[in-house]
């Protein structure tokens, strides 16, 4: 069994070129003793997300990053898996957001897409789940990953403004508000990346 590997506290490269995703990791990092250093920082190039799962996704990137650099590298490959969409945008939810990274037409397809799968009693599907896979690699290939996930309902249209991405339309199981408009300090101890955090969190201080 591969015996389980530690980064020393202090910078961490955060192979991300998301501002969003930077500051949720940078806020998440902080309070471990880790400076997060994004890749978009260091002018690093976006590796093509070609794997199949989140967790292919995430180690893919967090490699990428970390033999650019010579550094120990966190990525997190996340999205939104609806139930009524049969799990899609699932790995493609940045992508459906086009490359001008539009949310709001992503968030639009979403709606328009599960109006198509109306069933026919006219009821709309609108489970869905947050899903985050933080990765973790060393410039040797050496990788660890955990996993968070969060359970909620879509509304439309879209409320709130303090979150990002598909934010705006999910409502957390026990929530009444979206990510988008509940506080980030609060978000943070309740997110699907908040989530897969404290799993690293417990690697870390085990």
């Amino acid at each position: 069994m591969t015996q389980r590997r530690k980064p020393a506290p202090g910078r961490l490269i955060a192979a991300t070129h998301n501002p969003g995703k930077v500051r949720e990791l940078g806020d998440l990092l902080a309070g471990a003793g880790f400076t997060a250093v994004s890749a978009g920082e260091l002018g690093l190039p976006e590796p093509e997300e070609t794997a199949d799962t989140f967790q292919g996704n995430a180690e893919l990137k967090a490699l990428a990053a970390a033999r650019a650099t010579g550094e120990p590298a966190l990525a997190d490959d996340s999205g939104l898996a609806c139930d009524g969409l049969s799990g899609a945008p699932g790995i493609y939810s940045a992508r459906w957001a086009g490359p001008e990274k539009d949310f709001r037409m992503a968030m639009q397809k979403v709606e328009d897409g599960l109006k198509v799968e109306t069933t026919e009693d006219g009821e709309v599907d609108k489970r869905a789940s947050f899903i985050c896979v933080l990765s973790l690699a060393w410039p040797d290939g050496h990788v660890e990953s955990f996993e968070g996930v969060v359970r909620g309902q879509l509304v439309f249209p879209p409320r709130g403004d303090k979150g990002f991405g598909y934010d705006p339309i999910f409502v957390p199981e026990g929530e009444t508000e979206t990510f988008g408009e509940i506080e980030p300090e609060r978000k943070h101890g309740m997110s699907h990346r908040a989530l897969a955090f404290a799993k690293f969190m417990d690697y870390l201080q085990s």
